[in-house]
């Protein structure tokens, strides 16, 4: 029950109007001039604050864009009250990987995210800065239903841009390191020369003290793989000295994850800043026993002192592009000398023997692990392949008469692009178990997208619409995986934890007030591979920076969203990047 308080405005100053007789009639024995009028009030909520620990009944009060009071019930008035009787009230959600970077120009609410609950979008693996001319002018070019102009060239000018068009939820990013490689490399398979290194480590620097929260890559893709070790390593101890993380999609996630893991503990040993694996998972049916090893491998860092973590999503299949059913050497110099070189009868024989293989020695084959009949096709630029939608890659090949591998080739020959595909690689055991890990958060891998308008162009991964809802729902609700409290605090604490945000993530007098209310015992996610553009149900508030983008379970569209930045933001007093890790303190979660 949603309740406003009486007042009037005189002159552009709040007056409180007979406010003393209604105060007096709802709690007899507290005058109105002895209690504060906040700005919002929720009451009789069930308080999840994000510690992990056991709720309680109570209230909580915003005023301005910060919690004024969280604890039991006091009796509080606010100029909104909103009785939450039976309902959750939790510190938003933080996605932990998100790509709105180019769907909030569509689209600036992230409805499919903000109806989860979530506030705070994290984008990583590349970044929309720093950019150079021919980078700005490929960005338009390769343009698929969304279309934008790039008129930034620097992190922090993507940033201010989206701020100044207004966004729905928070937003905070990583620099990309296979962006700053571009910069400085272009799209090739080569290695920096030692003042190319440092002139990449240059851009990362100035990228941190525009907000950037650390240094990110993905590094099963081109050109982002190109990269060794010791370049990662010399740019993330540049994130480091700059108060921020390292985060990675792995160089493998499948055959030599094993050995990705490694790479991932040693790059944070050597920056002496956390690192963040991005989607954690063992794809491929010949690679789920490894869950255990894994596990062990992370738990066994983490006791020796190195600070690494993980999240994911919480289906079985990953979405990503054709680029991932390839090899590597085949998309050197980007996707338009990929288009070329598949054009080639000789180069396409040579990269159709090597989809042939599903345990290629240098590459990671997700048409391999996946098989054509569990490649479904998600999404075109050309409009003249937009029917084949939804449909698997085995059933395009056999309405075209051709193998699986060419009707892939001709694809994206055909669409101009890496053709947005969804892989069936992970098993649902696993998935339950990594759930119920301390140290792994949440991330849905996608854009914020929306069910209507240039979104209904082509189709979605679930996780888009349901990642965040389904923690309830499957594994709270449903598996009895993980408590309320426990999925509460991975979605909010532990990665307000991971990346240093000393003001989000729990319900806390004097921090931002990012709120939702949510119901336990109904909210569901909808969206179906077959049917993706569905909004989850069951949130009924979302109050960002203060504001409600969700009342009564409906977007109100207001724009309260702003850019978190990093430590080193230059913006506020104490910014600028240090000497080193060491010189900053690192958050360590409560739990795990």
């Amino acid at each position: 029950m949603v309740r406003f308080h009486p007042v009037c405005l005189l002159a552009g100053s709040l007056v409180v109007i007979g406010c003393a007789s209604w105060a007096r009639a709802a709690a007899p024995d507290v005058s109105i001039h002895d209690r504060a009028i906040h700005d919002l009030v929720f009451r009789n909520g069930t308080v999840y604050d994000g510690s992990g620990h056991k709720p309680f009944t109570g209230d909580l009060a915003i005023d301005g864009d910060r919690i004024t009071y969280v604890g039991p019930g006091r009796g509080l008035h606010g100029r909104t009250e909103i009785d939450i009787k039976g309902q959750a009230v939790a510190p938003g959600f933080i996605n932990m990987l998100a790509h709105p970077e180019e769907s909030l120009f569509a689209d600036a609410r992230a409805l499919s995210d903000l109806a989860q609950g979530v506030t705070l979008e994290v984008m990583g693996e590349f970044s929309m800065g720093p950019l150079n001319e021919d980078m700005k002018r490929l960005m338009v070019e390769r343009q698929a239903d969304i279309k934008f102009p790039v008129t930034w060239t620097t992190l922090g000018e993507y940033l201010e841009t989206l701020e100044h068009r207004g966004i729905g939820p928070n937003v905070a990013s990583f620099v990309g390191a296979p962006t700053v490689r571009t910069l400085v490399l272009g799209e090739r398979d080569v290695q920096p020369t030692p003042q190319q290194l440092s002139e990449m480590q240059g851009l990362v620097h100035r990228a941190m003290e525009e907000g950037a929260l650390g240094v990110t890559t993905m590094l099963i893709y081109a050109p982002a793989n190109y990269a060794k070790t010791p370049e990662l390593i010399a740019l993330a101890q540049e994130s480091a000295r700059c108060g921020g993380i390292y985060s990675a999609h792995m160089r493998s996630e499948g055959d030599r994850i094993e050995a990705a893991v490694q790479e991932t503990i040693d790059i944070a040993k050597a920056s002496g800043a956390p690192a963040e694996i991005y989607h954690l998972k063992l794809a491929g049916k010949d690679n789920w026993g490894k869950l255990d090893y894994v596990v062990n491998m992370i738990d066994t860092a983490r006791a020796s002192g190195v600070r690494i973590s993980a999240n994911m999503y919480t289906y079985t299949a990953g979405a990503t592009g054709l680029d991932a059913a390839m090899p590597l050497w085949v998309q050197d110099g980007g996707l338009e000398a990929w288009i070329a070189r598949l054009r080639d009868p000789a180069v396409r024989a040579k990269v159709i023997a090597e989809m042939h293989n599903p345990h290629p020695a240098t590459w990671e084959n997700l048409y391999g692990a996946a098989g054509a009949q569990g490649v479904l096709l998600l999404a075109f630029k050309n409009p003249r392949l937009k029917p084949l939608t939804g449909k698997t890659l085995a059933e395009v090949a056999k309405m075209r008469g051709v193998s699986p591998e060419d009707a892939a080739i001709d694809l994206v020959i055909e669409d101009g692009s890496r053709v947005g595909v969804g892989y069936f690689l992970m098993s649902e055991d696993n998935v339950r178990r990594q759930v119920a890990l301390p140290w792994v958060s949440f991330g849905s891998d996608e854009q914020g997208d929306a069910p209507e308008g240039v979104f209904l162009l082509s189709a979605a991964h679930p996780r888009a619409y349901g990642n965040f809802a389904r923690v309830f729902a499957q594994y709270v609700r449903k598996d009895h995986a993980i408590s309320i409290e426990e999925a509460v605090r991975k979605l909010a604490a532990l990665p307000a934890d991971n990346l240093s945000l000393k003001d989000r993530g729990r319900l806390k007098a004097g921090n931002f007030a990012d709120v939702v209310v949510f119901d336990p015992n109904t909210i569901q996610d909808h969206a179906t591979y077959e049917r993706p553009h569905q909004l989850s149900t069951g949130v009924g508030y979302v109050a960002v920076n203060g504001k409600l983008a969700i009342k009564e379970g409906k977007p109100t569209g207001v724009a309260s969203g702003r850019v978190v930045r990093g430590r080193a933001w230059t913006g506020v007093a104490g910014g600028g990047c240090r000497r080193s890790a060491s010189d900053w303190t690192w958050t360590v979660s409560a739990a795990g």
